[in-house]
């Protein structure tokens, strides 16, 4: 039974395919476009499948000996409904690397069709939001009484072109926290606050992070915000966004910040992601004032997403993962991410 990689011909698909060509997984490079997957496969000596996602007919057969889907193909509002209800259709395992917030939550109301059929269903395998993830539940686990969960982070290197789509599709939806356990929305760049990754503080922005969801199943803290550490321009750029949004909606200039975003390189180089940190932070609190924090530093945020979606799909293909809706950490535990190079994590209070 193969490993079905969706989006492998993509820039961060592509970094996963090639990890797992690396670790020796029987992976199939699939997509849309034949003549997008034929150098690859040819190059990396795998097979491919090309197939569109809008009839779930073409879908269904193109399964046939595969044991787990792992999505690349963002933006994931389009590509994850139809992938995910053709494996629970073939009881086929499904991840992606996703980290949109209503994504994730779509996935997690499959949960009690997906434990009937015997089948696992975890997004957010990559950056978003396996660190994080992680570094919820460590600081839930030094205060099992928290009822606040404060994320934050801090990515080593630019964009890729699919990350920066998405962010166009969504640039006019403002912000999310979860609030008394419930989704809420909030204006975009709405609140600020300092964060101390380790080198002193820095003025990090609310954003509608994967996390929102994810944590909440995690660590069942009711009360979660996260945050980015971005230039002032940027942070303008989210308080602006309030009252731009019905025009960053209209087609017109979803066109043109797309024509844009495909003109720019497809993401980081191998030099810059061999270079580059992340960096998270953590702040669990109680109703009581009692907080714990802590901090992550790991590998650049597209290098680590090819680690964990590559290990993670490899627990899938052995049956090493729970069946039903997981989060990373709620699967395989606080300390996955410790399990991979240049990982550290410190508890700071």
């Amino acid at each position: 039974m193969s490993l079905l990689i969706y989006g492998a011909n993509g820039y961060t698909g592509e970094l996963i395919a090639r990890r797992a060509v690396d670790r020796g997984l029987p992976a199939i490079l699939a997509g849309r476009r034949a003549e997008a997957l034929e150098p690859l496969a040819a190059q990396l000596g795998r097979p491919f499948r090309a197939f569109a996602l809008d009839r779930p007919a073409s879908i269904d057969p193109e399964l046939a000996g595969v044991s787990v889907v792992l999505n690349c193909a963002g933006p994931f509002s389009r590509t994850a409904t139809p992938l995910v209800e053709a494996c629970l259709r073939s009881r086929v395992h499904y991840l992606d690397i996703t980290g949109e917030i209503a994504v994730i939550e779509a996935i997690a109301a499959r949960d009690t069709e997906a434990r009937r059929l015997g089948v696992t269903l975890l997004p957010a395998a990559g950056f978003d939001v396996v660190p994080s993830d992680c570094l919820a539940a460590h600081v839930k686990r030094r205060l099992p009484t928290a009822t606040h969960l404060t994320l934050a982070f801090r990515a080593g290197a630019r964009m890729s072109r699919g990350t920066a789509t998405t962010s166009v599709e969504n640039a006019h939806g403002g912000g999310m926290i979860r609030s008394a356990g419930a989704l809420r929305r909030i204006p975009s760049g709405w609140r600020t606050r300092l964060v101390d990754f380790g080198d002193g503080p820095t003025k990090a922005v609310i954003v509608p992070w994967g996390d929102v969801a994810t944590a909440y199943y995690t660590t069942d803290i009711p009360n979660i915000e996260v945050y980015v550490a971005v230039p002032m321009a940027i942070r303008v750029g989210l308080r602006l966004a309030r009252w731009a949004g019905p025009i960053l909606a209209t087609g017109l200039v979803q066109r043109a910040m797309k024509a844009r975003v495909a003109r720019g390189a497809p993401g980081p180089n191998a030099a810059a992601r061999a270079a580059a940190t992340s960096h998270l932070w953590a702040e669990a609190r109680d109703d009581a004032g009692v907080v714990a924090r802590a901090r992550l530093q790991t590998a650049e945020a597209y290098e680590l997403t090819s680690w964990t979606a590559v290990e993670l799909a490899s627990r899938a293909l052995r049956g090493g993962l729970p069946v039903g809706f997981q989060t990373p950490a709620g699967a395989c535990g606080a300390d996955f991410i410790l399990e991979f190079a240049r990982s550290a994590r410190e508890d700071t209070t």
